[in-house]
């Protein structure tokens, strides 16, 4: 049987302690990566053309036009921002047509893609 040396199992302690430290220091040199998306906290979007984003707001505007039994006409994404929830909200601010008269209107949406399920929580007029 052949015995270990001191040197290899010195070499493999040491290691091992750099591995240990390297992974409990880890969150704290990604944090500053991370300011932005505080869990539960609110993140502007950046892209409102994404077509995700686009796809989120005509669903918004048909739920609401379906439940209101309205005859609104989407004319764009304003801003938005998104918050990380079992699934996203996306609270969008859409310009949308009545007729003759141009509004603003505030969309929440909750979806969890994974379940292919979208849900319209409030549309409300934006005072201006």
């Amino acid at each position: 049987m052949q015995s270990l040396k001191p040197y290899n199992t010195i070499s493999q302690l040491q290691t091992l302690l750099i591995l240990s430290l390297s992974l409990l220091f880890l969150p704290f040199i990604f944090s500053d990566a991370r300011k932005d998306a505080l869990t539960g906290g609110w993140t502007p979007i950046k892209n409102i053309k994404d077509p995700h984003v686009t796809e989120i707001a005509e669903f918004a505007f048909d739920e609401y036009n379906k439940q209101s039994k309205g005859n609104l006409k989407l004319e764009e994404v304003v801003k938005g921002k998104t918050q990380v929830v079992s699934g996203i909200n996306y609270t969008l601010v859409l310009q949308v047509k009545d007729e003759t008269v141009d509004n603003s209107y505030e969309a929440v949406v909750w979806e969890k893609a994974w379940l292919k399920f979208r849900k319209l929580t409030s549309f409300t007029l934006v005072k201006g």
